[in-house]
């Protein structure tokens, strides 16, 4: 997965970071597109997004990454944090294991605001810390693979998995899109001819396209 050009892109992908306070989003957000950590634990105050561009075969992707920034220690996310979102990562610290604990009701709440096609990962953040850990492994890949979430162990203190977990995510959420698009294709190529809805856009247009699936 390479970087594209941040003003070139075909397609928007807005992926929600959800989960509990400290468990280390915000980390994952900047590690992701700003390749930076930081030590300092205050939580981040107000919604908050980076983007990044990638290429996923041909095409160039622009991910918009929207973190909770400490609305959910209030209990004070909103819907609109959700609309439009495609793909959500589902964080937990795995060396606590409360914050495991309450993953289901953080899905609960995902599916009662976003989209059911929403493509969703389970993400155990901390690995570095395996010493103190609290969360078996195999134990959230079953609650995972029961709830047909993706799953991805991360540390976005040393790098570990960050990109495979976007990259995952965001190559998911594209099948879906290409899968929906070519659908589309065929049920409008009679009726539309030429102008069929799973053309790309011709170059020289704005190609951003906001994708709801």
């Amino acid at each position: 997965m390479g970087n594209g050009n941040e003003d070139d892109y075909n397609f928007v992908f807005k992926v929600v970071l959800i989960g509990e306070s400290g468990v280390g989003k915000t980390n994952l957000l900047s590690r992701f597109t700003r390749n930076e950590f930081s030590h300092d634990s205050r939580t981040t105050i107000g919604v908050e997004f980076s983007t990044r561009t990638v290429m996923l075969g041909t095409a160039a992707v622009k991910a918009q990454i929207w973190d909770t920034a400490g609305l959910e220690r209030y209990r004070a996310i909103t819907s609109a944090y959700y609309r439009g979102a495609v793909g959500a990562l589902l964080v937990f610290d795995l060396t606590k294991h409360q914050t495991y604990a309450v993953v289901e009701r953080w899905l609960k709440e995902l599916y009662d605001h976003a989209e059911a096609t929403i493509v969703v990962m389970l993400v155990g953040n901390k690995s570095d810390l395996s010493q103190a850990r609290e969360v078996p492994t195999e134990e959230a890949r079953m609650f995972a693979e029961n709830n047909g979430l993706l799953f991805l162990e991360t540390s976005a203190l040393d790098s570990t998995n960050v990109e495979l977990a976007f990259e995952t995510i965001l190559k998911e959420i594209f099948a879906k899109v290409s899968k929906q698009r070519q659908n589309s294709t065929r049920t409008n190529a009679i009726a539309l001819g030429s102008a069929q809805s799973g053309q790309e856009p011709v170059s020289g247009e704005k190609r951003a396209c906001c994708i709801s699936l």
